[in-house]
């Protein structure tokens, strides 16, 4: 049996719409017990760069869900992972009429420790990928295109 699992968020803004290039795109994202999230739209659309905006916070979210059952599976296989760096980029496509992602590509640069295997560490992504809550959830690729490096050290 499936079992749900429900999220909120409260998304607080004010100002006035006079004109479209004139009303604030500032607004704050807030999440019961956590401290609120500065959110604006995209520069390109007359948003704040200095506050996080919705197109990189789903690319975001895409690359923290891929490596969180990344590290899960590598350590249900033994795997030691002592660092996991992600540089994920998002396409997206502006049309007249709207826009929307053409793909996701997640690129991380993983520390092994020298006794892990790095084809078992390797082939764990496909897995992390077909498990992923958010990829399972979009409408476009996600590819991932991992670099592997091993520690000159085991892990303690």
């Amino acid at each position: 049996m499936a079992k749900q699992h429900r999220y909120t968020a409260k998304i607080v803004w004010s100002g006035a719409t006079r004109d479209y290039k004139s009303y604030a795109r500032a607004h704050t994202v807030e999440i019961a017990g956590k401290p609120p999230i500065p959110y604006s739209s995209d520069p390109a659309f007359n948003g704040d760069p200095e506050r996080h905006n919705p197109e990189e916070m789903l690319v975001a979210a895409l690359s923290s869900c891929h490596m969180l059952w990344y590290l899960h599976l590598c350590a249900v296989k033994g795997v030691v992972v002592t660092s996991y760096i992600d540089a994920a980029e998002g396409t997206m496509l502006e049309e007249p009429l709207g826009g929307r992602f053409t793909d996701v590509v997640l690129k991380p640069v993983i520390t092994l420790t020298p006794e892990s295997d790095e084809a078992v560490a390797a082939s764990l992504h496909e897995r992390a990928h077909a498990e992923c809550f958010i990829a399972n959830s979009v409408n476009f690729p996600v590819r991932c295109a991992p670099s592997f490096v091993k520690s000159e050290a085991s892990a303690a």
